[in-house]
């Protein structure tokens, strides 16, 4: 539209009904996200643009193309975008996206998000997973100081397949033997007594000292001491690498004891499994497959550590996947 149309259209907004002006806005609310979108994206990758296919610093802009700056790689002549390499990429209806981070910041169900953002719920659904795959990567580097390990049990579940692996169950169900048995999926979360967390879903049945050294040992402080409770894999996990350890025996009725570094005790650990139990309740059973997402997502949310759309936006592009 010319300017002197833009001004004569502008000027009649004044003479617009309540209803009228709802519609207005309503209708200009994408483009406006939209261009909030794209301006976001050129901030958090300005200080670090880099190619996707050689990790090269060194470009120049080449045209633009979907409301996105495109760029040309000065090395191997690559063309990109900021989303290029991200879980984002090829997603359409830009503009709703900070609308659906909100929703993710709410911890909004699917339908419930489809619905105030204004998508199909196989959308929602589908940007759902699509923003939380960096999310969930999104974790501490060290555990230190005084650790609590411990782990929880889930039913395993497979929402959504086509095909079943095994009988139906009823509206979720349970399991068909009693205790701790193949189908549970076992949830590692390790946190210290700075807040610092790190959680991982080890497989199916019984926690082994195998998977404690995969998932546990790599974010372990050697100086660090582990408190957990009286599992035998801990205190096999500990001897096998020379880890400070103490256990607490709840079977016993004990909870808590003094010890020479503070409080022993699993209780930090326990709160925050009571937490993600009842946090994840709302989504009425979610598939074992998509566990992980979920970890993260909650982890984002415990103690308000993600609380802007702009914070979950950056970790969600996180780094250029680069091919080595």
């Amino acid at each position: 539209m010319k300017a002197p149309g833009f001004q004569k259209w502008f000027a009649k907004l004044t003479l617009l009904n309540q209803p009228q002006r709802l519609r207005v806005l309503a209708a200009l609310r994408p483009a406006a996200g939209l261009a909030e979108v794209v301006g976001l994206l050129t901030v958090i990758r300005a200080a670090d643009r880099r190619c996707p296919r050689c990790a090269s610093p060194s470009w120049h802009r080449h045209g633009h193309a979907n409301d996105l700056q495109r760029y040309r790689c000065r090395e191997c002549g690559r063309t990109y975008n900021d989303l290029s390499g991200t879980p984002l990429a090829r997603l359409r209806l830009r503009g709703k996206w900070l609308d659906y981070l909100q929703a993710l910041l709410a911890s909004r169900p699917v339908r419930a998000a489809a619905g105030e953002v204004g998508v199909h719920r196989n959308t929602a659904f589908r940007w759902r997973h699509r923003f939380l795959d960096r999310v969930k990567h999104d974790r501490p580097a060290r555990l230190s100081g005084i650790v609590e390990a411990d782990e929880m049990f889930l039913l395993e579940s497979q929402k959504g397949a086509r095909k079943l692996g095994r009988p139906a169950r009823k509206r979720g169900g349970a399991a068909r033997r009693r205790g701790i048995s193949r189908e549970l999926d076992c949830i590692l979360v390790a946190r210290d007594r700075g807040g610092q967390t790190i959680d991982a879903v080890t497989g199916r049945g019984a926690l082994s000292a195998r998977q404690l050294t995969r998932h546990l040992l790599p974010k372990l402080d050697p100086k660090a001491l582990l408190v957990t409770d009286s599992n035998a894999a801990y205190r096999a996990f500990s001897r096998q690498h020379g880890i400070a350890h103490e256990a607490v025996n709840l079977r016993a009725g004990v909870r808590v004891r003094a010890g020479a570094s503070g409080a022993i005790h699993v209780q930090n650990v326990n709160a925050y499994h009571h937490r993600f139990r009842d946090w994840l309740a709302r989504f009425h059973g979610v598939a074992s497959r998509y566990l992980p997402n979920y970890l993260g997502w909650r982890w984002a949310l415990d103690g308000g550590r993600i609380n802007t759309v702009e914070q979950l936006l950056r970790i969600a592009i996180g780094v250029i996947n680069t091919e080595r």
